[in-house]
């Protein structure tokens, strides 16, 4: 038997060349600076809009089984959509911008109320009881926060300018949006002419099957996200803390990333409250906790159902790598770009490589 027709040996010679492919690739990588950067400019727009279309799409569909013209439709809808942005702009964002504004000025405030909540921990007499190295761990963890403040602050800051200034979102998210809704029905047709003729009917499964987790994703996500933030702005409403709506959208925006998304919005409320009391710390925990658990296990498993099936750590070393690559964004597109993915490869394998699998093994 000829030794590159063992399997062994094929496989090394794939491996082999793949990586020759990705070296001479990486040599060459100034050839697709272009590609790159439209990359960047486009990933964006591209996202929200494709956020915009599922969550828009059975409106469409519902109005066009009631009769009305496709066009019509998304006419219609925009007209809504502009009513609700213009309520929002009306009744949500002054306060909300008033909040950003009080934030970031009394930043110094903060980490004043911080220093002082501190000390009077130090003061306690059960922390009294430690030696110097606890004060000066004490001293580094309030450092530490004291840097987190300040690097939050700059970075709500920058957003807000960010979108603020964001003039290509505003200009083409809303034609993007409008071609999506209107091309919807063409586009799996298009797609699956692409495909070789006698896989076309597995081409199309594959995008049902993407179409469909991508529906319950994002709709899911918005849902839970919208349930959250209502239920923590109430709470902290209740209870007195400072920045309420702020706060609790910044903990509906973090709920996007699976698993360290509620970890990550609750930390700003934490250290918020920790300015003010200890008990209201307290509070603001019990709070995130039980609106956290009423989303996670009485609101998502109905909207998800079987939709997302991917294994914690499998998640959370998507996430670890896809922050490092692609910061806030890239944590919330790894999932759905995984289960891309993963549909695909599942789809390609049940087609050419289980029959042989199943021939060796026999």
């Amino acid at each position: 038997m000829p030794l590159m027709e063992k399997p062994f040996y094929r496989r090394c010679l794939g491996a082999i060349m793949l990586l020759t492919i990705i070296y001479l690739i990486h040599k060459v990588h100034f050839i697709f600076n272009p590609l790159v950067t439209l990359v960047q400019i486009l990933i964006v727009p591209l996202t929200i809009s494709g956020f915009l279309y599922y969550l828009l799409r059975p409106v469409v569909q519902y109005l066009e089984s009631r009769k009305m013209n496709r066009m019509l439709s998304i006419l219609f809808i925009y007209l809504l959509f502009a009513g609700v942005v213009t309520i929002f702009l009306m009744v949500v964002w002054p306060p909300l911008q008033k909040q950003i504004t009080e934030f970031i000025n009394n930043v110094p405030k903060l980490i004043d109320g911080l220093q002082s909540q501190m000390n009077e921990i130090r003061k306690n007499r059960y922390f009294s009881m430690f030696d110097n190295q606890d004060t000066q761990l004490m001293d580094k963890i309030t450092e530490y926060i004291n840097q987190g403040i300040k690097e939050a602050t700059g970075y709500i800051s920058h957003v807000f300018t960010f979108l603020n200034d964001f003039f290509i979102v505003v200009g083409t998210v809303p034609i993007m949006l409008y071609y999506m809704l209107k091309e919807d029905h063409r586009v799996t047709p298009s797609l699956v002419r692409m495909v070789p003729k006698r896989y076309r009917r597995d081409g199309e499964t594959v995008i049902h099957d993407i179409d469909t987790m991508l529906k319950g994703f994002i709709a899911g996500r918005m849902i839970s996200a919208v349930v959250l933030a209502v239920m923590c702005f109430i709470g902290f409403w209740l209870i007195g803390l400072p920045y309420p709506l702020l706060l609790a959208i910044v903990g509906a925006l973090f709920n996007f990333i699976p698993y360290f998304g509620s970890l990550l919005g609750a930390i700003p409320c934490v250290i918020v409250a920790f300015t003010i009391s200890p008990s209201m710390v307290l509070w603001t925990v019990v709070i995130v906790v039980i609106a956290q658990q009423v989303e996670g296990n009485l609101i998502s498993p109905y909207i998800y159902g079987k939709t997302i099936n991917i294994h914690p750590l499998t998640t959370i070393v998507l996430l670890l790598i896809a922050g490092d690559f692609g910061g806030i964004l890239g944590m919330i597109l790894a999932i759905p770009v995984y289960m891309m993915v993963k549909i695909i490869v599942v789809r390609v394998y049940q087609i050419f490589l289980s029959d042989k699998v199943e021939e060796l093994n026999t």
